[in-house]
């Protein structure tokens, strides 16, 4: 097979697109993002690359707090319009109609109609050139009971939104399964 090298590139596919949260002067407000994942699952940490110039990375600076709200499908509208628009000057939440309420952090938004919020409370921030790395310790997880299976988040409810950079430039649904995770590669152990 043929490579074409692509010179130095964060070539990382699909991204999520979700949603960061955060409280500007007292306001709650709503940005989207893709360059977001799990940096730990113990202690849990959650990492997300924002540009510096974000209004909502103000209000991450002002309270050290932030809130990660994963989208499906369904909201596809309203996550490119907060990638769009400026909280600075529009009201994302009433153009968007989030139910807004609050979990343990009185300055982390979350979005109730999103399937899973999860609440952070900064733990370390890296400046990085394009972007800030901003980490954040998860204070606590909400799922919507309708994305339950047995009592845990189901990817398949949840439904979650996913983004591909250039050239398409669209989001995206998960598509269906390919293999059990954990048990299909014991088909390569089990031919040595």
């Amino acid at each position: 097979m043929n490579k074409v090298s692509m010179g130095p590139r964060p070539l990382l596919y699909p991204t999520p697109a979700v949603l960061v949260g955060a409280q500007v002067d007292g306001v709650p407000n709503f940005m989207t993002a893709a360059w977001c994942g799990v940096a730990s699952s113990n202690p849990p940490m959650i990492a997300v690359a924002i540009q510096p110039s974000r209004y909502t990375y103000q209000g991450i600076r002002q309270n050290m707090t932030f809130s990660i709200n994963i989208p499906s499908t369904d909201m596809v509208k309203e996550v490119d319009y907060c990638g769009i628009v400026s909280g600075s000057k529009f009201d994302k939440r009433e153009a968007c109609r989030f139910t807004v309420f609050y979990g343990k952090l009185d300055t982390a938004p979350l979005v109730e109609q999103r399937p899973v919020n999860l609440e952070c409370r900064v733990a370390h921030i890296l400046d990085l050139g394009s972007h800030t790395l901003v980490l954040g310790g998860v204070e606590d997880s909400h799922v919507s009971e309708s994305c339950l299976t047995e009592g845990q988040p189901d990817v398949a409810k949840i439904d979650p939104l996913v983004f591909t950079m250039a050239p398409a430039r669209q989001y995206q649904g998960l598509g269906g399964v390919i293999a059990k995770a954990f048990s299909i590669g014991e088909e390569l152990k089990a031919e040595k």
